[in-house]
């Protein structure tokens, strides 16, 4: 498992780099093998120096790496860091993999053996190992809504570094979270801007891969400020859950912000009404009214999991489909495109995918010709089988297949 931290004492807020390095400290803590990055173009700095010295405080095992050694001709700026003491160091250039192997080689003699890590519990071991088999659920809204204190929130743990600065989370972030026995992954992901706002190409790949994230996922939690509504670029974020065919939550969270003193379940209905007619389009995701600060109802995030999780497994009867779906077909008969009618002459759910967490339900739909099927029908005929079963949380599939009369 490899820890990324953010940069020590570099430029930005203060309360940016006080929570950076509390992140670094709270990694060399429970780190086995500490890798320390310094930048030999840059020369040896009074930062560096401090962080040695903190690095060698852990009495945890250390491997320097002399970064932007490009060519044999820079070798000699690796000297320039023989006073920081580490025996164990390797002149490289990760942005020509030069030294690469070599790092890895030094890195494989520094770690401890396993039978030798005397503090790691039985938990941490089968985080580790089992990391395959985890729900993987990626935290995705607009900058500054709240998602990486949402994470904060549910890990009772600052594991992710949260500021009001708009933007401080760049890059997707994994973190490993049990609870319960089961094994979640939250993918904490950059806020998703819209592309003509984009300041800079690191803004443009940290969206890139925030959209990554949603296509990685089992689960997306949409995460809106409540305090602001939804804005369009919620509905562009919700329409890429959409369009990845993901099971869905929505939070509106910062509740603390407008919390009224009376009237507090009639204020959330409203809100849900609201939220419903805006994101339309996600009528499955359920709806969580919560605050990430105060972490009230945080834990009800867990409890719609298990319902989608229960949804996921429902499964309606060949009879009781095609029953359902004629009776859709007579009362509101499908429009002509192109002079002719779409005709239904059987549906059947299938079996999904065996190895996917909370598979959404796909429908086949044998009928004359697949392309006759527009999209206002299809919507039409999806709420006639939410009528049977409503699959809360999960996006409805339908796959039409020809079959000759």
């Amino acid at each position: 498992m490899l820890w990324d931290t953010g940069g020590v004492l570099g430029a930005g807020e203060s309360e940016l780099i006080a929570q950076v390095r509390g992140g670094v400290e709270e990694a060399i803590r429970e780190s086995d093998l500490l890798l320390f990055v310094v930048d030999a173009k840059g020369g040896l700095s009074p930062i560096d120096e401090e962080l040695a010295q903190l690095l060698r405080k852990s009495g945890k095992p250390v491997v320097l790496a002399i970064n932007k050694i490009d060519n044999e001709k820079q070798e000699s700026l690796a000297t320039d860091f023989d006073s920081l003491g580490f025996t164990s160091s390797v002149s490289i250039s990760a942005e020509h993999n030069r030294g690469i192997a070599e790092l890895v080689a030094e890195i494989e003699k520094a770690l401890p053996s396993p039978a030798n890590i005397e503090d790691r519990t039985p938990i941490d071991r089968e985080q580790v190992s089992d990391i395959g088999h985890a729900l993987a659920i990626a935290v995705v809204g607009r900058p500054n809504v709240g998602k990486s204190s949402l994470i904060n929130s549910i890990l009772r743990r600052r594991r992710a570094i949260v500021t009001e600065l708009a933007g401080t989370t760049r890059d997707a972030i994994d973190i490993s979270y049990r609870r319960n026995g089961e094994h979640f992954i939250f993918i904490d992901t950059a806020g998703i801007r819209r592309r003509s706002a984009h300041s800079s190409s690191v803004e443009v790949f940290s969206v890139m891969r925030a959209e990554r994230g949603i296509r990685r996922a089992n689960l997306c939690a949409l995460i809106i400020d409540l305090s602001n509504g939804v804005t369009a670029q919620d509905k562009r974020i919700a329409g890429l859950i959409r369009k990845a065919r993901k099971p869905c939550i929505i939070i509106l969270n910062k509740w603390d912000l407008i919390k009224p003193e009376r009237g507090e379940k009639a204020a959330i209905a409203e809100l849900v009404d609201q939220t419903r007619e805006r994101l339309f389009f996600l009528s499955y995701a359920p709806v969580l009214i919560a605050s990430a600060l105060t972490r009230e109802n945080v834990d009800r995030l867990f409890r719609l999991i298990e319902k989608i999780r229960g949804a996921s497994r429902e499964r309606i009867g060949t009879g009781v489909l095609n029953r359902r779906l004629r009776a859709a077909f007579a009362s509101n008969p499908p429009r002509m495109v192109a002079g002719k009618r779409l005709k239904l002459f059987y549906a059947a759910q299938s079996s999904g995918i065996k190895d996917q967490r909370l598979a959404p339900p796909e429908f086949v739909l044998f009928v004359n010709d697949p392309r006759l099927l527009t999209d206002e029908y299809a919507r039409y005929l999806k709420t006639q089988i939410r009528k049977t079963q409503s699959y809360t949380g999960l996006p409805i599939i339908l796959t039409l297949r020809t079959r000759k009369t």
